[in-house]
């Protein structure tokens, strides 16, 4: 499957294999973003394959290791250094620690000296990755957070040791803090650095579909795309914009807490799976969706549906415009309760304009099996009726 990367040219839905209808795919009319740049095609085709469409602006990248000097020079001083005590936060930074250092030929002595202190892992995946490289753990934590390990650690008192702290790329300074002032000598290591990625112009184009609501679910799967996408949206004078969104039509949702805890900073309130994995964030984000922004009619004349950007009347796709389709999924979830016009035309930002109102409204009902189900309360506005 072909994996989009441009914005302006959104990758349609999976097609279902012959034994599938397209209506059976739980993504199936959504459109959702993704920012992530490693493992994104992963992420991408799972969407897919469940009917959704993407739009993918990677916020940052990460960089060669072969760029990356400052990390060898950390692994030296951490290896000069034989810490009392490890920390590994992430699988894919200890693989690509002992990558980088055997690349610069300094790989047995890192694990020698890993070998030498306790090491302690911050979930599954990354005790896999030290176990992996030959290497034994002897600490947990039980919610897959740093800031639990580091209470283990003061726990069992950590003044006059060393502790070597390999980070992810999101350098979670209050708990490397938290270490030094209880007495300990702290060393950081960085395997990956994130860089903005190529193709700058996806982001900011991102950027503007979900603060035009041309969006269902926004992803974040690394807690510096997040920072990347504030600092970009500031750069644009759309931050505000952007956080409001976030708040209202567009949702958000993070891998994990550590991914979640700059877009919770921001005052939002994301999904986060109580697995922190790829795959329970796509099975949350589809769950959401279905749940609460699937909504159905049942009629005399028909049976409407409307998930996300997709109308289904007894069934068939009806092709709808952007605002016919925004007042239908206003109308739908009011329930049959009357939408005022000033309502409406706000809604719409039609700065009170009757006619552009009465178009919209026409051109609704011309695309619905029954006109009459879009019915005028006279004086008072819209509302739909069974």
């Amino acid at each position: 499957m072909t994996v989009a990367h441009a914005l302006d040219s959104v990758t349609p839905s999976a097609e279902p294999s012959d034994a599938t209808d397209s209506a059976d795919l739980p993504l199936n009319g959504f459109r959702l973003g993704v920012t992530s740049h490693r493992r994104s095609r992963d992420l991408i085709e799972a969407l897919e394959r469940r009917g959704a469409s993407v739009l993918h602006a990677p916020a940052l990248k990460i960089a060669p290791v072969q760029e990356d000097l400052v990390l060898i020079e950390d692994t030296r001083t951490i290896i000069e250094a034989r810490p009392d005590i490890c920390i590994a936060t992430t699988a894919y930074g200890m693989r690509r620690w002992c990558e980088a250092a055997d690349s610069f030929g300094i790989g047995e002595q890192l694990l020698e000296t890993l070998a030498a202190c306790r090491m302690f892992v911050r979930g599954p995946k990354a005790r896999g990755a030290v176990r992996a490289a030959g290497l034994a753990d002897v600490g947990i934590s039980s919610d897959e957070t740093t800031a639990t390990l580091v209470d283990m650690l003061l726990a069992e008192g950590v003044r006059g040791k060393t502790v070597a702290v390999q980070l992810h790329g999101y350098t979670d300074v209050r708990q490397l803090e938290r270490l030094r002032m209880s007495g300990a000598t702290v060393l950081t290591v960085t395997p990956y650095r994130w860089v903005k990625p190529d193709g700058e112009d996806k982001l900011p184009r991102l950027i503007e579909a979900v603060v035009g609501g041309n969006l269902d679910v926004l992803t974040f799967t690394s807690a510096p795309a997040v920072d990347a996408m504030w600092s970009t949206a500031h750069e644009m004078g759309l931050y505000r914009q952007l956080i409001e969104a976030l708040k209202g039509p567009v949702t958000v949702a993070a891998v994990g807490p550590v991914t979640a805890q700059p877009l919770v900073d921001a005052g939002l309130s994301p999904l986060i799976p109580d697995r922190y994995r790829m795959g329970a964030l796509i099975r949350l984000v589809t769950e959401h969706l279905s749940l609460n922004h699937v909504r159905r009619l049942e009629t005399k004349s028909a049976t409407i549906e409307l998930r996300g950007r997709c109308l289904r009347i007894n069934g068939e796709v009806v092709e709808l415009a952007p605002a016919p389709l925004l007042l239908l999924r206003a109308l739908l979830g009011a329930g049959g309760a009357v939408l005022s016009r000033e309502a409406l035309s706000d809604l719409l930002d039609l700065r009170g304009s009757v006619h552009a109102l009465d178009m919209t409204v026409s051109r609704l009902r011309s695309s619905l099996p029954d006109p009459k189900l879009v019915e005028t309360v006279v004086k008072r506005g819209y509302r739909l009726r069974a």
